[in-house]
């Protein structure tokens, strides 16, 4: 059966933002967590900084550090089932996600605010392990000196999807606020056209 798509936000919730639970079984989950944690995980950085999740990429790669765009390793075959079933929850065709991107956040890991980088377009997660909240803010003003935002929060159960598109992945920031326990992501992107521009013109 098919899961079901519930809307978890106390209305309104940013445009182009949708998820589901239950989108994975526990099996599925299990797997995934054991191919994640099997994966050469390195910490995640940004220019000098260094940030206590830790990250593994498969069809692309984006370097933080260098600013740089490069294929490498190809998603492994039991993602494939995976991402092909995320696609159509996105209604994408598989092959327009071409990156997984796997991260495993070890107790006090969170991710900061952010907008995923122009070089993608849809973003497709799941969320395994321990729940988490994913928090979004639109910068709405100002007010003594001090930017004010609008501000929603999805709550991400173990083996749910969510997708980003339109105005919560392009105007809205995103965060996810660290916990006491370990949860593991699975995100699939595809590129955008800016992107697809960059792929075609790296060097070779």
């Amino acid at each position: 059966m098919a899961p079901q798509q519930i809307d978890l936000f106390a209305a309104p919730s940013p445009a182009g933002l949708t998820a589901s639970d239950m989108f994975l079984s526990k099996a599925e989950e299990c797997a995934l967590i054991a191919m994640v944690d099997a994966a050469d995980l390195t910490p995640f950085r940004f220019q000098q900084w260094t940030g206590k999740r830790l990250t593994a990429s498969f069809g692309w790669h984006y370097d933080f550090e260098q600013g740089s765009f490069t294929p490498t390793e190809p998603m492994p075959e039991m993602l494939l089932p995976i991402r092909a079933r995320a696609a159509a929850f996105a209604g994408l065709e598989p092959e327009a996600l071409i990156q997984a991107l796997l991260i495993r956040y070890d107790p006090g890991a969170g991710i900061g605010w952010h907008r995923d980088r122009p070089t993608f377009e849809h973003v497709v997660g799941l969320s395994l392990g321990a729940p988490a909240t994913m928090r979004f803010r639109l910068r709405d003003g100002a007010r003594e000196g001090r930017a004010t935002y609008r501000r929603e929060a999805q709550a991400l159960a173990p083996r749910s999807i969510y997708h980003l598109s339109g105005e919560a992945r392009w105007d809205w920031e995103h965060s996810i606020a660290p916990i006491a326990e370990t949860r593991w992501s699975v995100t699939f992107r595809s590129l955008s056209a800016r992107g697809r521009i960059d792929a075609r013109n790296r060097p070779a």
